[in-house]
């Protein structure tokens, strides 16, 4: 079993950068690559993991493979992975005690799965699925780019039921081109029909570069438009019983996601494959990110040849993140593990904007926390911009 006295837990997160088609709003580091491509690299992150061992002394609490669409990985590839990562790190993959359980997350596009796939991640020990939904309309799938229908999300999800996956996430996004508010609620209705333990629900997003940035698209809904399809999500989740943890991500109680949680709260994470952050000690920093780069990096073995983009956070650095980051979750910042962290409370260093913000109506304190109210969650951007000393 895991001594997780021994140290502070880490979070790991594997970058899987392939795709089948890039979708049309996608800004990700991700495009096609052949089988032949897509196995070079999984021979390259193996050889990653054991070569940064030394830089995770503590158990692993979670674990998050993500894209691109990990989906395209074959389950001896899956396989392959997890075991190098099972004899590299402290996971502890035990069902049975969800106290030590280390969560294993794994996105999954349902273009790219199906039920066999489902059983062979689950036995590799996968225990959360993250599936890129996004909309119940084909119309909107295609627009967006998508290489799913409506049916095969529906049809994904239940494969995944029966693989023995009950900790199921679906991601959907909002405020689309032409999309009405009906349009979202009908996207909303058939999610929770389906009833998903997460929902993940984010609003569009036009990134520079991506092929929605100079396409000639349907008129996007209103600023006041977006807002109502934020209020409908949060409304008609929480009659059927998810919870809104942090700005976009519900659940239903025992279920809001560990591993992002953790970004949130100051949590240190290891990132592994092409241009994948981590955060460690107080530094950040990112593996390169063009195959060439990363692949030479690996190939030298010598961990600091992955470290780029090098950035060690000052003491105030480290307060302010912890501050904007723990606003954007419901319950806020925990002034007892920010005085922890930090040898004085947020009320000392950062007296003058809360009380400002409190006398605005935007955050609530308490003894123990310090969180956004509703109206606080609206306006977060410009609440959480005033925590930068």
């Amino acid at each position: 079993m895991i001594d997780r006295n021994r140290t502070k837990p880490v979070s790991l997160y594997l970058h899987f950068p392939f795709c089948e088609r890039k979708c049309r709003y996608c800004d990700f580091l991700s495009g096609p690559a052949s089988d032949e491509a897509r196995e070079n690299y999984m021979q390259l992150l193996c050889r990653e993991i054991v070569l940064r061992r030394e830089e995770v002394k503590g158990p692993v609490d979670t674990i998050f493979i993500g894209g691109g669409t990990p989906s395209l990985m074959t389950p001896s590839q899956l396989s392959r992975l997890m075991e190098t990562i099972y004899d590299t790190f402290q996971v502890c993959a035990d069902d049975s005690d969800p106290e030590i359980n280390t969560e294993i997350s794994m996105e999954i596009n349902p273009g790219t799965a199906d039920r066999e796939k489902l059983c062979a991640y689950r036995r590799t020990g996968v225990n959360r699925l993250s599936i890129g939904v996004q909309s119940f309309s084909d119309a909107e799938l295609q627009l967006l780019g998508r290489i799913h229908s409506a049916h095969q999300a529906r049809k994904i999800f239940g494969e995944a039921r029966e693989a023995g996956f009950d900790n199921i996430n679906l991601d959907l996004m909002s405020a689309l081109p032409g999309q009405k508010i009906s349009d979202w609620e009908k996207t909303l209705l058939q999610t929770v029909n389906l009833g998903p333990e997460h929902i993940s629900a984010y609003s569009l997003i036009i990134e520079e570069g991506t092929p929605f940035s100079h396409m000639q698209l349907p008129q996007l809904p209103t600023e006041e438009e977006d807002r109502a399809m934020y209020h409908l999500t949060k409304d008609l989740l929480g009659e059927y019983g998810y919870r809104r943890y942090e700005i976009s991500n519900y659940a239903r109680a025992g279920y809001a996601c560990r591993h992002n949680c953790g970004y949130w709260t100051g949590h240190e994470y290891l990132g592994l494959g092409l241009g994948a952050s981590s955060y460690i000690s107080g530094e950040r920093f990112r593996n390169p990110a063009d195959m060439a780069s990363y692949a030479k990096a690996v190939e030298e073995g010598n961990p600091a040849s992955l470290r780029c983009e090098r950035e060690i956070l000052t003491p105030n650095e480290q307060m302010e993140e912890f501050m904007f980051l723990g606003l954007r979750m419901t319950e806020g910042v925990s002034v007892p593990a920010f005085e922890e962290r930090f040898g004085e409370k947020p009320d000392r260093r950062f007296s003058e904007v809360i009380t400002k913000h409190e006398a605005q109506g935007v955050i609530l304190r308490s003894k123990d926390r310090i969180a956004l109210t509703d109206y606080g969650l609206d306006v977060a951007n410009y609440v959480m911009a005033d925590y930068l000393l």
